[in-house]
């Protein structure tokens, strides 16, 4: 499909995803604020396991979108990205990405029941914690998948060799599915977290309220998720992940323009508050109008995967188009929200007592989670014939 066919759609979200929204909110809230935020920036895990499992338990969070036949609580993909939203306004640390969105997406598209019935219960229980290993050093997109795997001789496993880089909570995962190839064609394997042969490095990284891993596999047991020839199944996944990644990101974008209007009301200069100031005015307008439009496209987005999600694994349709051209649109917005909320605080926003710097750092980050930055406009600009 290309973007000249793109539709109109309206979206409107509905009473009990309101309810959702508003519930995990108050949750984020009191459990995601400044200092706690910054506590488990400094832990090596990168979030708390007991926050984590109250707020599973309470809200079923880590499995919102799981189907209900694996313990999950069955929402659709609106609701995840509801969550995500919230998630990314309050830099909420936690697994959800890397578990309940990466692995659990890839267990639901392998195409293997028996995986899918050992492996989501835990994930949507927030038990099991789950992170997907593509991407490899020096190669620029998480496609270009080359770690090899092997039959292992003993019987009907797999051994895997090579490394694995900037993987999401890789360091913390009881789960890792990793993308190899099994004669040239790609393949999807479960690994444990505690497999022989498998070596975890923790990445220093720019966000620290997100942390990654480098994973080496060294004749490393694995078995195959599904049919050798996964193409399909990870092009799913990563268009969902893409519009994940947007979804964190308008949330990020829509608090930080929410904190420096705020600021601009209070803070007074030449007797009154800098925020009445006509040209303080039009820079804040402009930063709205970016927010709204990296909303409006992240909700198309949204649509265009819940329709692909009840259709199965065939034509991706719009999703082709919308899950790069949301996640594009929407760590630009997040990234120039956050540099101008810097800017318009002053002096106070480069100090590392004010928050500012958290959302900058995350929304730098967001636009490489899934490979380097640009890959998404080179595909939108393919998909458009250009």
């Amino acid at each position: 499909m290309s973007v000249k066919e793109l539709r109109h759609v309206d979206v409107e979200f509905s009473d009990e995803q309101q309810e959702i929204r508003k519930a995990l909110r108050d949750v984020f809230d009191r459990h995601s604020d400044s200092p706690a935020v910054r506590a488990v920036m400094a832990t090596e895990t990168g979030y708390d396991a007991e926050v984590w499992r109250r707020v599973c338990e309470q809200t079923g969070l880590a499995g919102l979108a799981i189907p209900e036949q694996y313990g999950g609580v069955g929402f659709g993909f609106t609701e995840l990205v509801v969550a995500l939203e919230e998630m990314g306004r309050a830099l909420f640390p936690s697994p959800f990405l890397a578990s309940s969105v990466l692995t659990a997406y890839a267990l639901v598209h392998a195409g293997d029941e028996a995986a899918r019935a050992e492996y989501l219960p835990g994930l949507a229980a927030g038990e099991t914690l789950g992170a997907l290993a593509l991407a490899e050093p020096g190669r620029r997109d998480v496609r270009a998948v080359e770690m090899a795997a092997r039959a292992d001789g003993d019987g009907d496993g797999w051994r895997l060799d090579g490394v694995k880089t900037h993987v999401i909570d890789g360091l913390i995962a009881d789960l890792i599915v990793v993308g190899a190839r099994v004669d040239g064609d790609l393949a999807l394997f479960a690994v444990d977290g505690n497999a022989d042969g498998l070596t975890r490095t923790a990445l220093p990284t720019l966000d620290q309220t997100r942390k990654q891993a480098r994973l080496t596999f060294a004749d490393t047991p694995a078995r195959l998720l599904g049919e050798v020839g996964a193409d399909a199944a990870l092009e799913r996944v990563l268009a969902l992940a893409e519009i994940a990644v947007a979804a964190e990101a308008v949330g990020g974008a829509a608090r930080c323009l929410e904190a420096t209007v705020e600021y601009t009301k209070g803070r007074v200069q030449f007797g009154r508050p800098i925020g009445s100031f006509q040209a303080i005015k039009h820079r804040c307008a402009d930063l709205y109008v970016e927010v709204e439009t990296a909303r409006s496209a992240l909700y198309y987005a949204a649509w265009a995967a819940a329709e692909a999600e009840a259709s199965g694994l065939g034509s991706p349709g719009e999703l082709a188009v919308m899950a790069p051209l949301a996640m594009t649109t929407a760590t630009a917005a997040y990234r120039h929200v956050a540099e101008e909320m810097i800017q318009l605080h002053g002096g106070v926003g480069f100090t590392w007592e004010y928050d500012c710097h958290l959302y900058l750092k995350r929304a730098i980050t967001s636009a490489h989670l899934l490979g380097e930055r640009g890959l998404q406009r080179e595909r939108i600009a393919a998909l458009a014939g250009i």
